[in-house]
């Protein structure tokens, strides 16, 4: 099935879409191939338009949350309105199908089934779901890595302390060899006790991609599940969760896809939905197969959820395979100009391929902390420290609204922080 036609044709409330001039300005540049766009300003200040940025200070921290185009914007404001318009009416009748309709436009953009993905708050949900509806018994061991996300390093601490779980902590080097060097690493850690399994698909800290197919097939050799942490790829860049071979996926809505704050999803393979515990009282009208049972929230956001259609439709009129090239384009923009400084220190792979539009840079000598304030306080530029495990240094996330002039302002100011 073609989904693009599906994604664009699912129609919500009645609210009219805002009036919008990004199809006449991305069908301009149609002809220009996604790696050559990458580079072509004239089109990124065309998109820059879009949004209303702050202008006191250079915004690279993108990963925490992406703004919201104007269009995307003005169209949740028209679906606050409308569903306080219609008040219980449509709480009661219309946004039940409209919740689903939801879900299965992201399961189409994930390439899965609607019948495996379940709308939730953010990526923590998501993983808490699995971890914590997991039949654990005393002495099961679960894998994971000090580089992952320390909301879920400390859900698994509390099933530790729970269930009499044993937590096996591996690290994941910033710059490693090969794939084969991270698969062995979890390969390594999984014993016969292995329940479960988490990966990052992209470490939220370094934006290093992983080898999570070849780590997925390695777990199921060994007969254990793996759980990944999608929360910075989904809309970063492309992939089928179901070609990934994993048995959850959880991942936010309000980083890469743009949604406004408070939602994410959860994918569970089918076969796998049963064995899950819900964390509050399941539906009784759904079966353990289906896995709507798993996120029983009461009264949601549903303006909220209705703008999931907007972001998408949004993101594919600039194209999944354009946002992707002009991402890596801009980390590599300014990492290659770094990488070679001496006292900087970039713990991002320089290999294209294992990572995109998220990096990170330290100053030899220089706490992330300070080195952060720094950027703020004397250049205006705005990022986050992290000073964990073997990462020392500041986040940096452009996005698509990002300019290679603001990238030379980071730079610059890496240059001069380098040399005291």
């Amino acid at each position: 099935m073609d989904k693009r036609p599906f994604l664009r044709n699912i129609s919500l409330l009645g609210v009219t879409p805002a009036f919008s001039q990004i199809d006449k300005w991305v069908a301009k540049y149609e002809h220009i191939m996604p790696e050559t766009l990458a580079a072509n300003e004239d089109f990124w200040e065309g998109i820059r338009k879009g949004y209303r940025l702050k202008p006191e200070y250079i915004n690279l921290e993108n990963g925490y949350y992406c703004f919201l185009s104007e269009e995307v914007l003005e169209n949740f404001i028209g679906h606050i309105r409308e569903v306080n318009y219609q008040g219980a009416y449509y709480m009661r009748t219309k946004r039940f199908d409209d919740n689903k309709a939801m879900a299965a436009k992201l399961a189409a953009l994930a390439g899965c089934s609607a019948e495996e993905l379940v709308i939730t708050r953010n990526t923590t949900e998501s993983l808490d779901l699995v971890i914590a509806g997991t039949h654990w018994q005393a002495g099961d061991e679960a894998v994971m890595a000090e580089q992952d996300y320390g909301a879920m390093l400390d859900m698994f601490q509390l099933v530790a302390k729970r269930h009499g779980v044993v937590n096996k902590i591996i690290s994941i080097p910033n710059h490693p060899a090969s794939d084969e060097e991270i698969v062995n690493l979890y390969a390594n850690a999984i014993t016969p006790k292995t329940k479960l399994l988490m990966v990052c698909h992209i470490i939220n800290i370094t934006g290093q991609i992983l080898p999570v197919r070849k780590i997925c097939d390695m777990a199921h050799s060994k007969g254990v599940k793996v759980l990944v942490d999608g929360a910075h790829a989904f809309a970063h860049f492309r992939y089928s969760i179901p070609d990934l071979h994993c048995d959850y996926y959880g991942t936010s809505l309000h980083k890469w896809m743009s949604v406004p704050l408070g939602l994410g999803f959860l994918y569970v393979k089918k076969e796998n939905i049963a064995d899950i515990w819900p964390l509050l009282g399941p539906d009784t009208n759904f079966k353990n197969d289906d896995i709507r049972r798993l996120n029983h929230t009461g009264t949601p956001p549903v303006h909220t959820y209705l703008a999931i259609s907007n972001s998408i439709d949004y993101y594919l009129k600039i194209g999944a395979e354009r946002k992707e090239a002009r991402l890596r384009y801009l980390q590599h923009y300014w990492t290659d100009k770094v990488r070679n400084l001496k006292n900087v220190i970039v713990n991002t792979p320089a290999d294209a391929e294992r990572s995109c539009g998220i990096a990170n840079v330290g100053i030899q000598g220089m706490k992330p902390a300070d080195l952060a304030d720094t950027l703020m306080k004397k250049y205006k530029i705005y990022t986050v420290a992290i000073d964990r495990a073997n990462v020392q240094g500041c986040r940096i996330t452009p996005n698509i609204y990002t300019t290679p002039k603001e990238l030379d302002q980071l730079v610059k100011a890496l240059g001069e922080l380098a040399e005291i």
